[in-house]
């Protein structure tokens, strides 16, 4: 876990990296939660149930689909390309939100949501991590 990345809500008082997590969980339907360094594929932190899945596995895993997604000129909604800022993985149980930050976070990292289908509404997941991670990066 890396400790030297003070994430901070809008200047205030910083929470912390377990702070912005577990504000993260407070998601309706919030299962798991992991913050991923998409250059190494590691998970920098994570929050939420341990028995759902590996912290290493998940961004392992979730890094693989981010990299693929970046890389597919397909996947762009304009011929001149565009920034992705969300990816919806859609399974029977649940939802993966993936959500790539701001480059002003020190690199490239995106944040893992795993949302239980019958309690969570991915709707008001992504609204909710947008406003977090624009508190986050100070642009909320």
């Amino acid at each position: 876990m890396v400790e030297f990345l003070q994430l901070s809500f809008g200047g205030e008082m910083g929470l912390g990296i377990d702070g912005c997590l577990a504000s993260m969980m407070t998601i309706p339907g919030a299962r798991r939660v992991t913050l991923v360094d998409c250059a190494s594929g590691l998970a920098v932190a994570a929050a939420g149930r341990e028995d759902v899945l590996d912290q290493h596995e998940d961004a392992a895993g979730a890094t693989d689909v981010v990299r693929a997604v970046l890389a597919s000129p397909a996947l762009s909604a304009t011929a001149a390309g565009d920034d992705v800022e969300e990816i919806i993985v859609c399974g029977t149980d649940g939802y993966h939100l993936l959500v790539l930050t701001e480059a002003n976070l020190d690199g490239h990292l995106f944040v893992h949501l795993l949302l239980d289908r019958e309690t969570g509404n991915i709707a008001l997941a992504r609204l909710r991590m947008r406003d977090l991670l624009g508190e986050i990066t100070g642009g909320g």
